[in-house]
């Protein structure tokens, strides 16, 4: 598991646009709040997502970017963002390199079933590219709003 005030893992991957968006990006120059969801166009992943959205100016002005992650690619992305009118930057972790790297593909269990997926979960890095934050497990409702608040502190 990762540790609160460890160097972030670096990741290089594709967003919606099929443009590749990196760690280092960002360095020195963003905060970066990294939230992975299980699926596109889901309730609890939609909720999170518009919520982001909704916040987006406030986490501009934080000098923080927003990054959503999920297995889905970028098509079915896309398609998300233009369905909803999302402002922010959905990666492709096709492969689930970014999702083991930081711990989120995990055993769930829904209804007696047991099976693989990705683990709600928020990590903050600070422009330094340190985690500054860990959630697993978060709920969608109100957590971007809780994000905000954190970031704020910085």
């Amino acid at each position: 598991m990762l540790q609160l005030n460890q160097a972030a893992p670096t990741f290089s991957c594709a967003n919606q646009d099929n443009q590749t968006i990196n760690l280092s990006d960002f360095s020195d120059k963003k905060n970066v709040v990294l939230y992975f969801y299980p699926k596109d166009d889901t309730p609890g992943c939609t909720i999170e997502a518009n919520q982001f959205t909704e916040l987006a100016n406030e986490f501009a002005n934080a000098d923080t970017v927003i990054l959503g992650v999920s297995k889905d690619d970028c098509a079915s992305h896309q398609h998300f963002i233009n369905k909803y009118g999302l402002t922010l930057d959905l990666l492709a972790d096709t492969d689930g390199k970014l999702c083991e790297a930081y711990g989120v593909w995990q055993e769930k269990e829904k209804n007696g079933e047991k099976k693989m997926g990705i683990v709600r979960s928020t990590f903050i890095i600070n422009k330094h590219g340190i985690l500054i934050d860990i959630a697993y497990g978060v709920q969608a409702d109100g957590h971007a709003q809780a994000v905000l608040e954190k970031v704020k502190s910085l």
